[in-house]
């Protein structure tokens, strides 16, 4: 009999015509009712899991029975209980890598539409607002040739770095767990403590991965060390930072403006952050492109066929 595998989220077509061909796939789908309670019932018999975006520990998974591996189509795995599930000896795969350059470009899409108030003069131009030359209110930030801030140099963060560096002539610092003399010395990034990064740079840009250390890292205080002109962009995970204290430093233009593709809750919804213009919003796109979202489901789909085929996932999260 075919090996049960459920699909937790929408999914590339390809991928899923290439699991319903070889395996008895079960999609979840909230039409049906609660999605905790399909997936308590589904997960009984099932052998697999693979999707993004659902909260998966031991209050829906208890049930299961011989669950071999989640494949997370996603680089961060926050969304799981990994210890639960290393306890249960159910295995953790997800998608680095692949995304990287897609992640980085929206990095710098946001650092740049937020320092030159792109959405704001966009809705302001189509509402007919242009009727003479634009004044002091529209003006915009300098990127070119200033200093970027970037905390966490992982491949996401040195991808930043190779495009601030490269592209707009940039001096870069760093702030990381340990130094990265190697990758640093590519981009002549200099390292420094937090606080240092904070006061002496034009833009700051969070990449790190959300662990004890990065939860809330960036609160009431650490705003407070940023430059009026600074713009800060948050590409990691919305709990790195305390967003009631960037409300707060955006309302009071303690910076001068944010991008932001993560968040505290999400979906976003009803935040104060829609009633200010000096914050770009989008809606966790890091990775949404065409071409990378195929990428992260195809190795998202050898994954599981690698742990069902008892082959060691090629990116497993607890080996």
């Amino acid at each position: 009999m075919n090996k049960k595998v459920i699909v937790f989220s929408q999914l590339d077509s390809d991928i899923q015509a290439r699991l319903e061909n070889q395996f008895n796939v079960v999609m979840l789908n909230p039409k049906h009712g609660d999605i905790n309670q399909q997936i308590r019932q589904e997960v009984v018999d099932a052998d697999a899991m693979i999707g993004a975006g659902r909260l998966l520990n031991e209050s829906n998974l208890a049930p299961a029975q011989k669950l071999k591996i989640i494949s997370s189509v996603s680089v961060g795995y926050d969304n799981y209980d990994v210890d639960y599930l290393s306890q249960r000896k159910i295995g953790l795969a997800h998608t680095p890598h692949v995304l990287t350059e897609t992640t980085a470009d929206l990095a710098f899409t946001l650092l740049l539409s937020a320092a030159r108030k792109i959405p704001q003069l966009d809705q302001w131009t189509k509402q007919g607002a242009w009727k003479r030359t634009v004044g002091t209110a529209q003006y915009g930030q300098d990127v070119f040739g200033k200093t970027i801030g970037i905390i966490g140099l992982g491949h996401i963060g040195a991808a930043v770095a190779r495009r601030a560096f490269h592209g707009f002539n940039m001096s870069i610092l760093y702030h990381n767990r340990r130094e990265k003399i190697e990758v640093a010395q590519q981009f002549n990034a200099q390292y420094c403590s937090l606080d240092d990064l904070l006061q002496q740079s034009d833009f700051v840009v969070v990449a790190v991965d959300l662990n004890a250390d990065s939860k809330t890292l960036m609160g009431e205080r650490e705003f407070a060390l940023m430059q009026k002109h600074a713009v800060f962009v948050n590409i990691a995970r919305g709990s790195v930072v305390n967003e009631q204290a960037l409300i707060d430093a955006l309302s009071n233009q303690q910076i001068f403006a944010a991008g932001l593709d993560v968040y505290q809750k999400e979906p976003l919804q009803d935040s104060p952050l829609f009633q200010l213009d000096n914050v770009v919003t989008l809606p966790h796109i890091g990775s949404a492109t065409a071409e990378t979202r195929k990428k992260m489901a195809e190795l998202a789909y050898q994954n599981l066929v690698d742990a069902l085929e008892n082959r060691t996932p090629r990116y497993l999260v607890n080996p």
